[in-house]
């Protein structure tokens, strides 16, 4: 009992780090000041936000580190880069001190990969403690980290809602203060036990209710995040938030009663394992051995296949094929070029490059979540052009927010799976939708406040489903084991995609300086009025559309592997219970 609400404990900690570090999405509440002090254009300042998302390709270090010191010193590591990256900039925002352009390039790469090494420490608690539900575990503590700019929106309105500089010194201080705030839980680690069929489905349900108290934090800070009333009141909001974040810690007391969860709302629900990576170990083995038509099958969780079994799946595998056949054939040599024979595969870093699967995936994540986070870059400088520069907490916490519901979203499809299947790279394509949507509201109707709320709404909803899910279809594509490489090098999407994007709106931007206004005791130009991004928001949009194109591609490339898993699964499962 004492080493089950450890282990909660443990997730509330993680819980904890991701909100308060997801430091790189509040970026523009403060670019707009860190412009005018360093006097430099909107090409230089992207590269700016170009430096905090090239950490990413520098997450790897922090693997390399957890081979020689223990997960504590990692994790205090990672706070005081964040803290010397965002701590000095926040003194050359304020004029304390003088730094050249390059140094301050320097100091963004170094407080993006503090983020980085964040995640990888929160990852590997995950995994650790939570070997039966580590996909749910993943699930739930990604989605906090979208809500970070709304958290720190709501504390810079309760301590000074003027002075955008603040962002950066809470930047460098908070996720210092919560490391230490976690450091007991992570201290006493409580061992693994293998669980039980039953406490796995117990805990499923426990991370319902996460889940279900998740969305209420996010509700909350989405109505009460962007808060413009006065300070006494901010800082009850932001007390209100801190409640919600620190409730869950009530979970050890339910994993006691998780006898009573079992009888009064376990029936009511079908919850079998990790519902997040559709792909766990013991499915894989046995739909590799389905494919594969090996002859001699061996027991698989005290359970073994018999020949009818066998028989029946491979009768059906060979109806599908037939039906394939009568497909239209133009079509059917670019669908079946290279496609992936099973879900699960393992696939190296040579191998995976080499896939088409992959390079479709890679543009659909390079054309969909990653211009998502370039636009919110850029949300200072948009509304600033629009003349809505007042607006900027509302908006940042409006994409903050619907991230955080994206991000929920995506554990969706698997709590729903027994009733509605559908794979989940259709499920990804979905999600891009409302991506081009938004882009192209925003260039007919960007004057216009209500579009300008939608439009950053859906992406933000749109990107943060995009980010939480990537690493399970990473994981169900190309190989649970080989996630964390093969993750790595699809997330490379991101500084380049940062880097390309950010620039096309610098350049346009700049272009427009005629209609801007001089900044007094300032190098910089400010660009007012629809043009300043109108050309933007027209090339994100078609990106966008390239991106979701590339993914219904994917889907349809991959439907059938995600078909033959499940009749796999639903084939052993009636067996399995019995």
């Amino acid at each position: 009992m004492a080493g089950q609400s450890r282990k909660w404990m443990i997730l509330v900690a993680v819980i904890w780090i991701q909100a308060f570090t997801g430091t790189n999405f509040d970026f523009s509440a403060y670019s707009s000041e860190m412009k005018k002090v360093l006097g430099i254009s909107q090409v230089q300042l992207n590269y700016l936000a170009v430096a905090s998302d090239m950490g990413k390709v520098f997450g790897w270090s922090s693997g390399l580190a957890l081979m020689y010191f223990p997960l504590w010193t990692v994790l205090f590591m990672a706070a005081f880069m964040g803290l010397l990256g965002y701590g000095i900039q926040w003194l050359v925002i304020c004029n304390v001190i003088s730094l050249p352009y390059i140094l301050v390039f320097f100091l963004c790469l170094l407080a993006g990969c503090s983020i980085c090494w964040f995640n990888t420490v929160c990852f590997v608690l995950c995994i650790k403690n939570f070997p039966a539900n580590r996909a749910l575990a993943l699930s739930l503590t990604v989605s906090y980290n979208g809500v970070s700019a709304a958290l720190y929106a709501l504390a810079g309105d309760a301590i000074s809602a003027s002075t955008s500089s603040l962002y950066l010194l809470l930047n460098s201080l908070v996720p210092l203060i919560v490391s230490i705030a976690a450091l007991v839980p992570i201290l006493r680690q409580p061992s693994v036990d293998p669980l039980s069929p039953e406490a796995v489905r117990s805990d499923s349900i426990m991370f319902l209710l996460l889940n279900v108290l998740a969305v209420l934090t996010g509700v909350y800070l989405l109505l009460f995040g962007s808060n413009t009333s006065d300070t006494s009141t901010s800082r009850l909001l932001l007390g209100g938030a801190v409640f919600l974040l620190v409730f869950p810690l009530c979970v050890p007391g339910v994993v006691y009663a998780r006898r009573w969860f079992h009888h009064t709302v376990h029936s009511s629900f079908q919850l079998r394992g990790s519902g997040f990576i559709l792909v766990d170990d013991d499915d894989l083995e046995l739909h590799k051995r389905l494919v594969s038509g090996e002859t001699s099958y061996n027991n698989l969780n005290g359970s073994s296949l018999s020949d009818d079994e066998v028989c029946e799946y491979r009768s059906s595998s060979q109806k599908l094929c037939n039906k394939e056949e009568d497909s239209a054939r133009c079509c059917e040599k670019m669908i079946e070029k290279d496609q992936l024979v099973m879900l699960g595969e393992e696939h190296t870093a040579h191998v995976l490059v080499g896939r088409l699967d992959f390079w479709l995936y890679y543009i659909a994540y390079f054309c969909g979540g990653t211009i998502g986070l370039v636009y919110s870059n850029n949300l200072g400088q948009i509304a600033q052009s629009l003349g809505h520069s007042s607006n900027t907490t509302l908006l940042l916490t409006l994409y903050s927010s619907f991230s955080f519901f994206g991000r929920l979203l995506s554990a969706a499809p698997d709590y729903v799976r027994a009733k509605f299947y559908f794979a989940r790279t259709g499920w990804l394509t979905i999600a891009l939708l409302p991506t081009p949507v938004a882009f192209f509201l925003l260039a007919a109707l960007s004057n216009s406040t209500a579009a300008l709320r939608v439009g950053t709404a859906l992406i933000g909803l749109s990107s943060g489903f995009i980010f939480a899910a990537a690493v399970s279809v990473t994981s169900e594509l190309f190989g649970p084991n080989s996630v964390g490489v093969n993750h790595n090098i699809l997330i490379t999407n991101i500084p380049i995609g940062s880097l390309i994007y950010g620039v096309l709106a610098a350049v346009i931007y700049d272009g427009k300086v005629g209609r801007g206004l001089k900044l007094m005791f300032s190098d910089s130009v400010v660009c007012m009025g629809r043009d300043c991004y109108f050309l933007t928001f027209v090339w994100w949009g078609c990106l966008s559309v390239v991106g979701l194109v590339c993914s219904l591609l994917l889907f349809i490339r991959t439907k059938h592997a995600y078909d033959a898993f499940e009749r796999n699964r639903a084939l052993v499962e009636p067996q399995r219970n019995w």
